[in-house]
């Protein structure tokens, strides 16, 4: 039986030739919460496109498994259905299929089939959890949302299909303060011993409402440090700068 986390071995990742992730090793059990942060170009978000298997990105060397199992031999549906989960940082929109259309014929691909009656109320339960009106069941994905609402409803996703590691790519980003208290929330009432949460991060700001338990800076591709929330501090006060002696 193998080791229950998602464990990642010296990744190595090229795109359009240009190698952008030189050798990043991590592991993520349930239950923790790792925060990623980086400036801008580091290769956070190539990072969690490789992970889930985004065709553009190109594994040159290195290993990932998810509770024991080959990650980087799944296609993309597997991936989802071994319990990995991506939150985007542009959620697309998309005419013409209702939130709740999309969500219950994703969560009959990654968990069980369910009739409609039932996943309807399965759904407004996941969404009185997140305190979320029922109406937005009924809107077409995205289309005409705020960035706080677009970014809900990726919580409402990850709520739904109940993954055991989730990526959240740069959840943060394009939320004012009270949709990033609202989102920050909904994370943490997801987070428990049957889910381990990756954030990716530039600043420190969601860290408030989010506890890491671990946070990692990368940056040309490596990460240069690791450590636990008070890293996330020091590059609040002092910039990414301050760790240039530690590179």
């Amino acid at each position: 039986m193998g080791e229950k986390m998602l464990k990642i071995e010296n990744l190595h990742v090229k795109v359009e030739n240009k190698e952008i992730i030189k050798g990043i090793s991590l592991e993520i059990k349930k239950g923790e919460i790792h925060a990623i942060m980086g400036p801008n170009g580091s290769g956070k978000s190539t990072l969690s496109y490789a992970l889930m298997g985004h065709p553009k990105y190109t594994i040159t060397k290195g290993k990932v498994t998810i509770d024991g199992k080959d990650l980087l031999a799944m296609p993309v549906n597997e991936r989802a259905k071994a319990g990995l989960f991506l939150s985007f940082q542009y959620p697309s929109e998309i005419p013409g299929v209702t939130l709740a259309n999309f969500l219950r014929t994703a969560y009959n691909e990654v968990r069980e089939k369910m009739n409609v009656m039932d996943f309807m109320k399965y759904l407004y339960e996941k969404m009185a959890f997140l305190k979320m009106d029922k109406e937005f069941a009924k809107r077409h994905i995205n289309v005409g949302f705020s960035g706080g609402e677009k970014k809900r409803t990726e919580i409402l996703q990850m709520a739904v299909l109940s993954p055991k590691y989730a990526i959240l790519d740069e959840t943060d980003s394009g939320l004012d303060v009270d949709a990033l208290r609202i989102v920050a929330s909904g994370i943490n009432s997801l987070v428990g011993p049957g889910l381990g949460v990756v954030v990716i991060t530039h600043y420190q700001r969601i860290l408030h409402h989010i506890k890491p338990n671990f946070v990692h800076i990368l940056r040309d591709g490596k990460i240069i440090k690791s450590g636990n929330s008070e890293l996330a501090e020091q590059i609040e006060k002092k910039g990414y700068e301050s760790l240039q002696a530690d590179a």
